[in-house]
Order: C-alpha cells, then sequence, then structure tokens
C-alpha cells in the first residue's frame, strides 16, 4: 500500500513560524513534523509515499530528497497553487495508482499504527477518529456501532486526518481545487464509509502552541 502526506498548504494560522518555513518542516522533538510520518510509516512497512508540495515547496524537496533517509521512496506531487485536499489527491493519482491508499494530512501527530487499519472491503473510505478536542468541541462526525460513519448523529466525533481511500472516491471529479469532505459525505449517504476511534495520541499542530505542546511532549517522552 502506498500512502500519500498532505504538505501543499500555506499554514496560515501558523504565521509568523510558517513566514519563511513551511509547515511540514516545522520542528517537533529536534525534527520536522513531517519526518514523523515518514518514520511511522517506514516502520509499518509502507515505502511509498507520495507527497504534494506547493508553498515553499523546494524547501521541503531539499530537506527530504527521495526519502531514503527516512527509509522511504517519495514521489512529488507539485501544485502550482494549493488544490485542496480533493485536487490535491486528484491530481496524484498517476502516483498513487488504482489501490486504495493511507491519506495523512501533514499537520497532525498521531500514535496510531497505520498497519493496523483494517482492508477496505466494498468501501470507499475508512476515516480515523479521536475525541474532540477544546478547539472543535462539535466535532465531525458519527461513529455508529457497527463502525459506519455518518455526517448527521449524536455523539459525534473529530476526523483525526488520516484515512484510507479508494481512488475512485475523486477520480471522476474534473481536475483543479476541490475539497474532500463533500465527497465524503455523498459516500456516507451511500454507505460506504467505515471508521474506527483511535483512543490513542493525537494533536492538530494547527497553532504555534499547539506545536510546542507537541515539542514538549516529545522531548519528555525521550527523557
Amino acid at each position: 500500500m502506498k500512502a500519500m502526506i498532505l504538505a501543499a498548504g500555506l499554514g496560515t494560522r501558523m504565521r509568523p513560524l510558517t513566514d519563511h518555513c513551511p509547515k511540514p518542516l516545522l520542528p517537533a522533538g529536534d525534527r520536522p513534523l513531517i519526518a514523523h510520518h515518514l518514520e511511522r510509516l517506514a516502520v509499518a512497512g509502507i515505502s511509498e509515499v507520495v507527497i504534494n508540495v506547493s508553498y515553499r515547496a523546494e524547501q521541503i524537496i531539499a530537506a527530504l530528497g527521495d526519502g531514503s533517509d527516512f527509509g522511504v521512496s517519495i514521489a512529488w506531487s507539485r501544485e502550482e497553487t494549493p488544490l485542496e485536499t480533493g485536487g490535491g489527491i486528484r491530481q496524484a493519482l498517476p502516483l498513487l495508482g488504482e489501490a486504495p491508499f493511507l491519506l495523512i494530512n501533514g499537520d497532525i501527530w498521531c500514535d496510531l499504527d497505520p498497519a493496523s487499519l483494517p482492508p477496505l472491503g466494498d468501501d470507499l473510505a475508512h476515516l480515523v477518529l479521536v475525541d474532540n478536542p477544546d478547539h472543535h468541541p462539535a466535532g465531525d462526525f458519527h461513529l455508529d456501532d457497527r463502525g459506519r460513519v455518518h455526517a448527521r448523529g449524536e455523539p459525534r466525533l473529530t476526523f483525526a486526518g488520516i484515512s484510507l481511500l479508494q481512488p475512485s472516491l475523486v477520480a471522476d471529479q474534473a481536475p483543479g481545487a476541490f475539497a474532500l469532505a463533500p465527497l465524503l459525505r455523498r459516500a456516507m449517504r451511500a454507505g460506504l464509509v467505515g471508521g474506527h476511534h483511535h483512543r490513542g495520541a493525537w494533536i492538530d499542530v494547527g497553532t504555534p502552541q499547539r506545536l510546542d505542546e507537541l515539542d514538549r511532549r516529545l522531548r519528555a517522552d525521550r527523557g
């Protein structure tokens, strides 16, 4: 299985840290944020990784190269301007192939073992969901007792930014910028989205304060 890491965003919420450094390269625990994803993928046996880049793309490519320093092989999907999540995946499909792939938001940190995710079967997507953080108390989706994900319903959980996806979820869309969420909701209405509740560690590294929280946590873990 291949993985795709989303790294094309402008990082506006992280300013001024991202004025001169793209968010994936911001340090957390003495390593760039994106390096934690690459290392976890390598441990899980996922060696082929696609990364989309736009803002300060050359800095990211120069820092990570072909991925060999992290035990993976990186293919780069360059976007002249950010294409949003759906558009970014759509452009990267020639690199991803026709098999289900793992999608990871570049601005999260999670201790999930990617190898623990179940096969998709007939579903179009499998979402990893977490408890609602303080900064997003309303959550995103409802996970029922059968492991099906719904746009409506209570209680609600937050999408962790990690999912398994079928390429066909976006393959019929026109090239260009578009969001992934409406396509996921359409698939939910068709009963084609599963998920599970991850109860381990997870942080949405969306602000300088949360980046600092993660950095302190990783340094403390190393002792």
